[in-house]
């Protein structure tokens, strides 16, 4: 069972939380990203079962009126055991959800599956006319001619400004240049996108950035955060009219994600402190 403080930043270990909570969600205007938590498997008796999973998943949300879609991670359907597992289980995972109607995005993970991932996703973009995204990291030096690559592609792109250590050679380390550079990265969406543009990040000043460059380009965008970080600030985006979107993770592998969000942020580790004090 989830204790309390975890279920702020988890939805359950069912999908059927996962999905109630995503309906708690549109009633105040935001929609949800459904993702069942789980990756680096090395074998396809864990890869595959995650992928029935979502297949299942995309169908129920497609039986509803629910403003929701899903999102993967390759490392979790398969990458880790070989590009052909990643394939066959996104493939019909991407297949089930354009029947029904449903949105996928791939999550990105470090710089050595870049290139799988995003050929997959330039592949499926194409194949089903736009009905799936991919995550791109600020700090990784490749991403202006990634962008570039993805504004002809069919689909969705979230702008993160990147979680993993990755080496120096290939990736900006200092906070202030990943900052500069995802601002730069956002322009350069806004003017040669024509829509699609998902402002992944906490962060008011990127948002507010987005939000001028909206202003001055006119192009559709949409802003996404985690379950239980800022969600007065996703309620007040939402109200302001902006396109809004929770992550949402849930799932039994749910304590690995939880400790990772309690120790990146000093305001989520003196939240759960709060919490178990009872203060």
């Amino acid at each position: 069972m989830i204790p309390p403080i975890a279920n702020n930043f988890v939805a359950g270990e069912t999908a059927d939380g996962a999905v109630s909570h995503v309906e708690s969600l549109n009633r105040d205007g935001i929609a949800g990203i459904l993702n069942l938590l789980g990756e680096h498997y090395t074998d396809r008796t864990a890869a595959d079962p995650d992928a029935d999973a979502y297949v299942d998943l995309v169908r129920r949300l497609g039986a509803t009126d629910l403003d929701g879609c899903v999102s993967v991670k390759p490392s979790q359907i398969g990458l880790d055991i070989s590009d052909r597992a990643f394939r066959e289980n996104l493939d019909r995972i991407v297949d089930a959800a354009d029947a029904e109607g449903v949105f996928v995005w791939v999550d990105m993970e470090d710089h050595e599956t870049t290139d799988v991932t995003l050929n997959a996703v330039d592949d499926l973009g194409h194949r089903t006319g736009g009905n799936v995204g991919v995550c791109v990291q600020a700090n990784l030096k490749r991403t202006r001619d990634d962008l570039e690559r993805l504004a002809e592609v069919p689909g969705k792109v979230r702008l993160v400004k990147g979680a993993y250590n990755e080496p120096a050679s290939i990736a900006y380390k200092e906070k202030s240049k990943v900052d500069e550079v995802y601002r730069d990265l956002l322009e350069q969406m806004f003017t040669e996108f024509d829509g699609g543009i998902a402002v992944g990040s906490h962060d008011p000043h990127m948002i507010a950035h987005a939000r001028r460059l909206h202003e001055q380009y006119g192009t559709p965008y949409e802003v996404q955060m985690l379950m239980g970080v800022r969600e007065d600030g996703q309620r007040d985006l939402a109200d302001a009219g902006i396109e809004t979107w929770q992550y949402v993770p849930y799932g039994d592998k749910w304590f690995s994600y939880f400790y990772r969000r309690v120790r990146e942020r000093k305001s989520n580790a003196l939240f759960a402190l709060r919490a178990v004090a009872g203060i």
